[in-house]
């Protein structure tokens, strides 16, 4: 329910009504909200309650950092072992991201792009590089991203995605490296970009709840 944007950044959770909602006792709600605390998603207020995080510009740099390594670094591990079976799949999710990119149509978009680059880091095998990953992308998630409906952004991001493939059809490590660390720097551009025209007043300056998950 988070992650699907149900609930906004600072937004508080009424853990009654939610368990009410879910046809539930309190008492596992309660338990999932320390749970959701300890990954980092909510924030547990003494005497107030529970809300969902927010994110600052600084917060969301530094992740978008620690993605842009770790992609690039699966992106190498990738190149060295790729199938053409797993090239023609890339290939199809391409496919159907340009035409919903042509379309303007993110929801159509928003589904193989997720895949996209989930693909990309689990078809390296490594189990927590992948683990990692996902955390990283699980807190960027929070923002019900909308980056890339701005301008060109879908276009512009299935460019990159198209460089992603030919430098994997290479087998070209560093080349690979470039490309997908490359992607996540572009995708924090028209994040942070985009959010600077949107910000929200917080007690440590800007929050966002537009960041993309996935340049």
């Amino acid at each position: 329910m988070i992650l699907g944007g149900q609930f906004m950044p600072g937004e508080r959770i009424n853990e009654n009504a939610l368990a009410n909602q879910l046809g539930i006792s309190r008492g596992p709600v309660r338990e999932a909200c320390r749970s959701l605390s300890a990954m980092g998603l909510v924030q547990l207020v003494p005497n107030r309650g529970v809300f969902i995080r927010v994110i600052s510009e600084e917060e969301a740099r530094e992740v978008y950092e620690m993605r842009a390594g770790i992609f690039g670094y699966a992106g190498m591990l990738l190149a060295h072992h790729i199938d053409d079976t797993q090239l023609a799949y890339l290939k199809r999710l391409v496919g159907q991201m340009e035409a919903a990119a042509q379309a303007n149509d993110f929801d159509r978009y928003y589904a193989p792009n997720l895949t996209f680059h989930d693909f990309l880091v689990s078809a390296t095998g490594n189990q927590r590089l992948l683990a990692t990953y996902h955390d990283l992308v699980r807190q960027l998630h929070l923002f019900r991203s909308r980056g890339l409906v701005s301008g060109d952004g879908m276009l512009d991001s299935n460019r990159e995605h198209r460089d992603i493939v030919a430098a994997l059809e290479a087998r070209n490590p560093q080349r690979a490296f470039k490309a997908m660390a490359g992607h996540v720097e572009a995708g924090q551009r028209r994040a942070l970009g985009g959010a600077a025209k949107h910000s929200l007043a917080t007690s440590r300056g800007k929050s966002f709840d537009h960041l993309e998950p996935y340049s």
